[in-house]
């Protein structure tokens, strides 16, 4: 009996390795080697990772190494849009206008078709008086199929020609601008300034309750809801926007203008 128990091992043994030789492994094939960065994919990583930084520097209110790290990141990869960008924004938040405008316009060239740069040169030039100059960009930008935020360009284009004086394309826009979204702040406060000019008091109030209850409100806003509310004869409603702007923003020249007007 033991012999036959040693047999059986041994035949269930060579059954086994029998069968392991009938079975073929395979090995996954080796990972191919990952591409080296070109020199130009390099340089774009390096002004990513600066540009980056000088994004984080702004936010914490420091302008200066934002600055620095803008001018690295464009000695990096001077073809870069977004630096250029940013170092126009910062250009522009230190008052020097011509640099600010030279790299707006940089990023632009850089990317012709994209709706950002297009609305950021336009709503650069219009803020420093070139408004007919503007124009062209955002139309530009609303060409863009793949702008994100059209509502954007068409809100700041609204503001251009309200500036120009063209209350009509101004009104037109904006109106365009909250189809698209109805929570751009900018564009539900510059219609109601529109409205409330045209003498609409009645609607100019309802898009400014509207930007009101979604709390974005600033001392612009609270002085015009004072003074829509005080040409509808709604005193109570005027009083609350003079209370609210002369407590949360006291140095404002908004508020200084409603003391003087209240105190005459």
């Amino acid at each position: 009996m033991r012999h036959d128990r040693v047999l059986l091992g041994i035949g269930l043994a060579v059954l086994l390795a029998g069968c392991h030789r009938g079975i073929t492994v395979q090995n996954p094939p080796p990972e191919p080697p990952l591409p080296e960065q070109t020199k130009a994919q390099k340089a774009e990583s390096a002004a990513n990772v600066h540009t980056s930084l000088a994004q984080h520097y702004i936010e914490i209110g420091n302008l200066q190494g934002a600055l620095e790290k803008t001018k690295i990141a464009v000695q990096e990869d001077p073809s870069y849009a977004p630096a250029h960008t940013v170092m126009a924004y910062v250009y522009e938040r230190i008052n020097d206008v011509p640099n600010a405008e030279l790299h707006y316009r940089r990023a632009q060239e850089l990317e012709p078709d994209k709706g950002d740069t297009n609305n950021n040169l336009g709503q650069f030039l219009c803020r420093i008086g070139k408004g007919q100059q503007a124009m062209p960009y955002f139309a530009k930008a609303l060409a863009d199929p793949f702008y994100k935020t059209p509502d954007m360009a068409l809100a700041n284009q609204g503001i251009c020609q309200l500036q120009m004086g063209d209350r009509v394309g101004a009104e037109a826009n904006l109106r365009k601008a909250i189809k698209l979204n109805p929570d751009n702040a900018s564009a539900l406060l510059q219609l109601a300034h529109v409205l409330y000019l045209n003498q609409d008091y009645f609607n100019a109030s309802a898009f400014l309750q509207r930007l009101d209850a979604m709390g974005q409100f600033n001392a612009d806003s609270l002085k015009l809801g004072y003074d829509i509310e005080s040409h509808l004869g709604n005193k109570d409603a005027a009083q609350n926007y003079s209370k609210r702007l002369l407590s949360q923003f006291p140095d404002s020249e908004q508020a200084q203008a409603l003391n003087q007007s209240l105190h005459p």
